[in-house]
Formats: structure tokens, sequence, C-alpha cells
């Protein structure tokens, strides 16, 4: 069978329409970021990231074409006004396009899971090799410059040893163990991108236009910070240390150089993105303390998301994604 011929498969589809849109959204925030950055080597960095994701675009535009499928709008120079007062410091700008590169890893690998076709798997391997090298890059840096927040230290053990007492999954009642190794994964990882939520809502909520925006913004700022005093009170009771947060990286700017499109789709990417590590997380405790709040952060992130999915159809800010035919609809 010539793979060349093959039609793109609707999950083929859904993947290139998602890489496109999310894509195009942290583009914009790049390019921001670089014309505001003071520091040569992540303005460096900052200018691969943006090179990268050009030839990416052009890719996923031609996927798109051949195929007969129109390309996405998602978000263009419209959304961006660049030559705006600066919003974020250095520190902060590397930190998001840290970050960030651990959302398209994560992107890219779905991506290739559901791709059947050749063409469509060299194009998210080279982007997978892409976001792994910007990857290595990012935390070589932010370790260089003293910013990189290493998680927890444990002690070595003699041997390894064996669970034996159900009082292991205790944690509400006094007897509970200290956290796992494995739980500190998912913790940290929460922390860190719950950090980064608040902190981008706070100074998106300093520019945005619409009130309704702002309110919205103050809204997850308030879930951000709720999510994170809590996991900060479990790692505090063993004694462990918290992430730093980075709200005091942000300027006292109000110039806008987003679109409030562009900064609410933003948002509710962030939150939509911390289910697949909250789920994560739940999937991998065995303190019941641990699996009762992420059930709770779950459910405080589909509110945000509902609320923001209302404000996003209600200004016709939210694309929609490819469809399956309507066979009813064809057949009157």
């Amino acid at each position: 069978m010539d793979m060349e011929k093959m039609k793109l498969t609707s999950s083929e589809i859904g993947s290139l329409w998602g890489e496109y849109i999310n894509g195009t959204a942290t583009d914009l925030v790049n390019k921001y970021m670089y014309s505001t950055i003071e520091d040569e080597a992540i303005k460096t960095i900052f200018h691969e990231a943006i090179q990268t994701f050009e030839k990416q675009k052009e890719q996923i535009k031609s996927f798109f074409e051949k195929e007969g499928f129109p390309v996405p709008i998602g978000f263009n120079e419209s959304d961006l006004f660049l030559g705006k007062q600066r919003l974020f410091s250095d520190a902060f700008c590397l930190n998001y396009l840290n970050i960030m590169t651990l959302h398209g890893l994560l992107g890219h690998s779905t991506s290739l899971g559901v791709s059947v076709r050749k063409d469509l798997r060299l194009f998210y391997d080279s982007c997978d090799d892409a976001a792994k090298e910007m990857y290595h890059k990012t935390i070589d840096l932010l370790l260089e410059k003293g910013l990189f927040q290493r998680d927890p230290l444990y002690y070595t053990y003699d041997q390894p040893t064996f669970i034996s007492s159900k009082d292991f999954k205790d944690g509400f009642f006094g007897k509970g163990r200290t956290l796992s190794a494995i739980e500190i994964i998912s913790i940290s990882l929460n922390l860190k991108k719950s950090i980064m939520a608040k902190t981008l809502s706070i100074a998106f909520s300093q520019i945005a236009h619409s009130k309704e925006v702002k309110k919205f913004l103050r809204s997850s700022e308030k879930t951000a910070d709720g999510q994170i005093k809590t996991l900060a009170k479990i790692l505090q009771g063993d004694n462990l240390p918290v992430p730093k947060s980075l709200e005091t990286e942000v300027t006292q700017s109000t110039e806008s150089p987003f679109s409030d499109k562009l900064i609410m789709y933003h948002t509710g990417f962030l939150f939509q993105a911390a289910q697949n590590y909250h789920g994560a997380g739940l999937a991998s405790s065995m303190r019941t303390d641990l699996i009762a709040t992420y059930e709770s952060t779950i459910l405080q992130n589909l509110l945000v998301t509902k609320n923001w999915f209302d404000i996003m159809v209600k200004n016709k800010w939210l694309e929609q994604p490819p469809l399956a035919p309507n066979r009813k609809e064809i057949s009157r």
C-alpha cells in the first residue's frame, strides 16, 4: 500500500488541528517574550524555538492542503501587539519555555501514538526530537543561571522492601506514611504547572481589556492558588521543600501585547492540559489524602474549563475542530 496516498484518519486530522491551534498560540507568546528579553543566552533559545515552529507550521499547513481540509485560523499577528511595556522578567520567560516544552513533548507523543501514515509519523518524530533538544537546552540554562528548582532529595536505602501493612494507603488518620518517590513525581509537576498557571493569570488579568475576561482570570488565579496551597501543605507535612512562586517575575505593566482571545485560549489550555497530570497523579497515588486532593482538583478544573468555554463561545473566539459527518442532516 502506498502510504502517501492513504487518506488521513479522523484522529490524524484531529492531532494536526490541535498541534496547529496550540502551536500558533504559544508561538505568539514566544515572539513577544523574545522582543523583550535582555539576556542573550535566553534570547538565543527563544529565537530557535520560534524558527523551529515556523517550519512545523508550514508542514502542518501542507498536510491540510494536500488532504483538502481548510487550514485552521489559529492565532496570527492580529493577536500580537509588539512594542508594549515589558510584562515578564527574563527568568520567568525561561521557566515558561521549559514548561511549555514539557507540554509539547506530551502532545507530540500523543499525536505520534494515533498516527499511522509514515509521513505523519516521521513529522511527529522530528517534532519530538526538536522538543527534546529544547528541553535539554532550557534545563541546562536554568541550572547554569541557578533558576532551576530540583525536586526533593531522598536518602538512600540499604535494600529493597515490600509493603507490609494496609496503613500504607492511609493519609488522613495519623497512621499514614511519608510520601513515596512515585507520588512526588506528580506532586512536583502539578505544583510547577499550577505556579505557572497562577502567575500567567495574574499577568493576564493586569492587561486584559474585557471586564468579563479579567473576572475569569481572577477566578482562575484563585483556583490555581488553592491547588498550590493544598499540594504545598502535603509536602510540608513531610518536611519537604516547596517550589518558589513566580509572581514577583511579573512587572506592573497594564499594556496588553495580546488579544483577549489569545489570553483566554492560553489560560484555558493550561487548565485543560493540567488534567492529564492530575489524572496521572490520581492513578499513581496510594495515599487516601492524595487521592482526595486530585479528585477535588480535577473537579475544580472542570468548573474553570466550563466558564472558559462559555466565554469563548459567547465572544466567538473558539474555533470548531473538524466534525464527523451528520448523516441525519445530510439525508434531509
